[in-house]
């Protein structure tokens, strides 16, 4: 089925149809309320009659790109560790004692600038549309990621790849989280798998890629040939087409091939939406995620680093970034699945045991001094990775519900931006003081054991604040039967005395 595009303002209160998946504000949500859920969404449901996600059709060449989105995106933020020596080779140089701290700085500012922008972005998925937000988004990357091929020092980069490119993927990567939701509901977990396995697969090509280009053409050359992935980028987004609801079907054919149609459309009562922070089961996940991420980005980008001072007779090194791509997306694939068959929010678990082998195989990377052990690390610590990544929507959903789920993860992104930009420079900064990266791995593996601990908590919260729920509904509808029971027999005894009084 392929769904209509537009859909006249006069009919709806945001700017395009909203279907009833993740998150977008002021659209009728699903039974499950969210904590925004009040008269005016009430009054909405009467409105606008959802539609149910097809579970398919169109949606599978939206899947598609967003897969490709996720590949694009995190595959060239993944593969950073290549990127990483080549900078240091072409920027660097012998009296600057501090050229790794430096350059750090570069990868890790564009993997937390791209956290940080999805609470903007989600606004904007939110006012916009997830087509349109892509979109620009994309061509924004693109823009960056090219300014970047020009730079004659590492502080310009500063700028162009970590900001500018930076920006313009979050706002490209956040509605490809929204769209699935709109598209697939009992598949969610499997499709968001799928997905998230494109980075997965990314990860895998791109290390090799860039490693033959910038032995060809250089450093320069290379960040220009990325471009082409942009600008697939920026066609994807156009295949987010929003689904009408099914009272608007008999929508007009002109209006379908309009991409930014000359409409008046209402903003959001809210922009941030804070009253989800209300829900205690996502607060403490939104404090919990962040915790153990300071340390998980920093084998990403100093890796290869470490692998050329502790293997330097190895050849292929970057195998190592293929082999946590590998299995990543195995793990996205497999946990992806088997979150489907875990009931609600103990999806939760599969995260604390993810973060549990994630900071185990941190600490152990200093401890190998064989590179097949190294190997074998990188394997496991990708399969976890890949079972973090894949359930975080799925959790978002459980712990909200539907109609908060956009801005749920918007947020969550952005607080997960400032562990993952601090980290890495941190560890290079530790390298350029102690000669090696030992100290660095190991403090890295502290805080996913510490956040994986906080995450325990979140199932027996909200099993907790569903039976208060539970409790509270059943005694308003006892209510409401005693009344209704006691209006019967009021009404009954009054006829019983005027036929009483008849016959007398």
């Amino acid at each position: 089925m392929v769904p209509s595009q537009e859909e006249p303002a006069a009919a709806r209160g945001t700017s395009e149809a909203q279907p009833p998946g993740p998150a977008q504000v002021g659209e009728a949500p699903l039974p499950d309320p969210g904590p925004s859920e009040g008269p005016e969404a009430a009054a909405e449901k009467v409105e606008v009659e959802p539609r149910e996600p097809p579970e398919g059709g169109w949606g599978w060449l939206v899947m598609l790109a967003a897969m490709w989105c996720n590949g694009s995106v995190f595959g060239i933020q993944n593969a950073c560790g290549v990127l990483f020596v080549s900078m240091l080779k072409t920027f660097g140089s012998k009296d600057d004692d501090k050229m790794v701290f430096k350059t750090a700085w570069v990868g890790s500012l564009s993997m937390g600038m791209i956290f940080f922008c999805c609470p903007i972005a989600s606004v904007f998925t939110d006012i916009f549309g997830c087509r349109k937000t892509a979109v620009m988004g994309a061509a924004v990357g693109f823009v960056g990621l090219m300014s970047s091929s020009f730079v004659s020092s590492i502080e310009p980069l500063y700028l162009t790849y970590g900001i500018i490119f930076a920006c313009g993927c979050s706002f490209a990567y956040q509605p490809s989280l929204v769209i699935l939701g709109h598209y697939f509901k009992k598949r969610l977990g499997l499709v968001n798998g799928i997905v998230t396995a494109g980075s997965s697969i990314f990860t895998i090509l791109l290390p090799l890629l860039l490693r033959v280009l910038i032995d060809s053409v250089d450093l320069f050359y290379t960040l220009r040939i990325l471009c082409i992935f942009m600008f697939i980028l920026f066609l994807a987004g156009f295949t987010y087409r929003p689904l009408a609801s099914s009272a608007k079907d008999k929508e007009s054919e002109s209006s379908r091939f309009s991409l930014f149609s000359r409409r008046k459309f209402s903003a959001p009562k809210k922009f941030f939406n804070f009253a989800i922070f209300k829900v205690t089961a996502y607060a403490v996940w939104a404090v919990g995620i962040p915790l153990a991420l300071f340390g998980y980005f920093v084998p990403y980008v100093h890796l290869m680093k470490h692998v050329n001072e502790r293997f330097q007779d190895e050849k292929n090194k970057e195998v190592v970034l293929m082999c946590i791509g590998i299995t990543s997306g195995v793990g996205r694939l497999l946990f992806g699945r088997i979150a489907d068959y875990v009931p609600g929010a103990k999806k939760v678990y599969l995260q604390v045991l993810s973060f549990f082998f994630i900071g185990l195989m941190s600490m152990m990377i200093p401890l190998c001094s064989v590179f097949g052990a190294l190997i074998a690390v990188c394997l496991i610590m990708g399969l976890f990775d890949g079972c973090f990544i894949s359930i975080m929507a799925p959790i978002a959903f459980e712990l909200v519900g539907a109609q908060d789920v956009s801005q749920a993860i918007g947020f969550l992104l952005g607080f997960m931006s400032i562990p993952m930009t601090v980290g890495p420079p941190i560890a290079g900064l530790l390298r350029d003081k102690l000669g090696s990266y030992d100290v660095a791995f190991y403090l890295a593996g502290i805080p996913p054991l510490i956040g994986g601990s906080v995450l325990c908590f979140i199932p027996w919260i909200h099993s907790k604040k569903q039976r208060e729920i539970s409790k509270t509904t059943g005694g308003e509808k006892m209510e409401k039967m005693l009344d209704n029971q006691n209006s019967l027999l009021s009404s009954s005894s009054g006829i019983f005395k005027k036929e009483s009084d008849s016959i007398i």
